[in-house]
């Protein structure tokens, strides 16, 4: 370690990076095959990106769909059907947060929050659909996408609560239709729970809810490896390592059904992110503060959401089994539970048909 500063810096690179790749294949053998996001966002070590470009949308001069590689030259655009229709918007939160969503449709507002470590292209294949009734709001988490990443910024769950509540007020309304994924549902579970909004009506897609993490030693593998993004120097290599660990192709092991445009949403969620030290030590300090075992205090919740709830699940997400969200149930007033067959992490990858309907059915 000491005498790493003596080292070719590409050298330094190639050898830290191994090392990443090493660490993940080794905890990932075995029982690990398609393992799916992140909850304390990732939380299954999987290829779930944290897209990270500026804290801005991209410039104009980018193509729609395109992003920016480590070079700032334009890579080929994804080609979306609603290329053209798709409005681009940016919320600027009172803390100088800026939140890039994307919208298309016209009706009541549906807000869909994406998991750690993607972007709002998770929902890309179910929008089509979704548009024809709703007005579909897909906003970047913070951290993720067009969105902030700016680490003066605390990156806690409240912090994240906070930011979701006045995007929330200002986009959506009083009481909008939402739903959730993985960190998305976590953030919106503690939005909803510190009363920084009150939905209309909730949708919980996979997540840990208030049982323990699945898959402990993945997740302090990401921890140990994003907080080491903390220490000067290894922010930008680190960087670049997540070029080697999340490949595209690792998008199609969390699709149940082997989804090759899943390829492309991991390809474009990591487009901006080597190179971007700004970026590693926002994630640096989000690992080290962020929720850690079973969320216990959940349970005294679940009785108090008197708005109708839905938990939709997939039968094949091997970090959030079913029976959780049996559990939940429960406790739940208003709540009721559908899984979706023959479907993994990636939903709207895997049946983007059926997820839109069962979206549609439930918020009207």
């Amino acid at each position: 370690m000491y005498g790493a500063a003596a080292l070719p810096i590409t050298a330094l690179r190639s050898s830290f990076s191994s090392t990443i790749v090493t660490t993940w294949e080794a905890l990932e053998a075995g029982s690990f095959a398609a393992a799916p996001s992140a909850s304390g966002f990732p939380a299954c070590a999987e290829p779930q990106p944290t897209s990270a470009s500026a804290s801005a949308p991209r410039s104009a001069s980018v193509p729609a769909g395109a992003s920016r590689n480590d070079r700032g030259v334009a890579s080929e655009p994804i080609q979306h059907s609603y290329d053209g229709l798709m409005r681009l918007r940016l919320y600027h939160h009172p803390d100088g947060t800026r939140i890039a969503y994307r919208e298309l449709g016209a009706g009541p507002p549906l807000a869909l929050l994406h998991s750690g470590l993607l972007s709002h292209m998770e929902w890309e294949p179910a929008v089509d659909s979704l548009a024809d009734r709703f007005r579909v709001v897909l906003p970047d988490l913070p951290l993720h996408g067009d969105s902030e990443d700016h680490p003066r910024h605390p990156y806690t769950l409240d912090w994240f609560a906070e930011v979701l509540g006045g995007f929330a007020g200002e986009v959506l309304g009083p009481r909008p239709l939402i739903a959730g994924h993985d960190a998305g549902a976590e953030v919106l579970l503690h939005a909803i729970l510190t009363h920084r909004m009150l939905p209309a009506r909730l949708v919980l897609m996979p997540n840990r809810l208030h049982t323990p993490p699945q898959r402990p030693l993945l997740r302090a593998a990401w921890r140990l490896t994003a907080r080491a993004a903390a220490a000067p120097g290894l922010d930008r290599l680190l960087s670049y390592g997540t070029r080697l660990v999340f490949t595209p192709e690792r998008g199609i092991s969390l699709s149940a059904r082997a989804n090759p445009a899943a390829a492309d949403l991991v390809r474009h969620a990591f487009a901006d992110v080597p190179g971007n030290s700004s970026l590693a030590r926002s994630w640096a300090k989000c690992a080290r503060v962020w929720p850690r075992g079973a969320q216990t205090h959940l349970l005294e919740l679940y009785p108090r959401l008197r708005m109708p709830v839905l938990l939709l699940w997939a039968d094949r997400d091997r970090c959030y089994p079913l029976g959780g969200a049996e559990e939940a149930l429960r406790f739940l007033p208003h709540g009721q539970l559908r899984v979706l067959e023959s479907t993994g992490f990636l939903m709207a990858y895997d049946d983007p048909v059926g997820l839109a309907r069962e979206l549609s059915a439930f918020c009207g």
